[in-house]
Formats: structure tokens, C-alpha cells, sequence
């Protein structure tokens, strides 16, 4: 039980800098980065517990999971390229100032 706690540790701890860094960054790219980090903490979350409970639910859901996340790293920085191609920042706040 002790090395479930020291996972279920390290996971909180990442998912709170994680959630840190989308609160206070203004670079597209750290926050991404940031959002990646909690989606980590929590397939670190899924493994711990499913080997805690002997089942394999945690491991297929992380699969899952990072597949998601690999299509969003696709989209996003296809995103960010085109949002670069038009404004030369990728800065949040320069993200009002679009229109369409």
C-alpha cells in the first residue's frame, strides 16, 4: 500500500504543476506542454491503481489516452504553425486578437 501512496504522490504533484502552468503561462507551446503533463499524472494514476487492483482497466484506459493525446499534439501543432504563419507570436493573448 505504501508504494500506491508514493504514486498516488508523484501524480498530484505533476497534475498541480501541470495545472500551474496553464493558469500563469502565456506561450501556447508551455501550456500544451502543461496540459500534456496532467494528462501523464493522470495515466500514472490508471497504471498504479490497476496494478494495485490486479486488473488491466487502468493500463487499457491509458492506452486510450494516449492516443487522444498523440492526435492532439497533431491538430494542436498544426494549430500553432498556422497561428505562427499569421501573427509571427504564439502568445494566448494574441489569440483575441483574431477575427474571422
Amino acid at each position: 500500500m505504501d508504494n500506491l501512496t508514493n504514486y498516488l504522490l508523484v501524480s498530484a504533484v505533476l497534475f498541480s504543476i501541470g495545472t500551474i502552468g496553464v493558469l500563469t503561462r502565456k506561450n501556447a507551446i508551455v501550456v500544451f506542454m502543461c496540459i500534456e503533463l496532467m494528462l501523464n499524472a493522470v495515466n500514472l494514476t490508471f497504471v498504479a491503481l490497476s496494478r494495485q487492483l490486479g486488473n488491466l482497466d487502468g493500463q487499457i484506459f491509458v492506452f486510450f489516452i494516449m492516443t487522444v493525446a498523440a492526435a492532439e499534439a497533431a491538430v494542436g501543432l498544426a494549430l500553432f504553425i498556422a497561428f505562427f504563419n499569421n501573427r509571427e507570436s504564439i502568445d494566448i493573448d494574441d489569440a483575441n486578437l483574431m477575427k474571422w
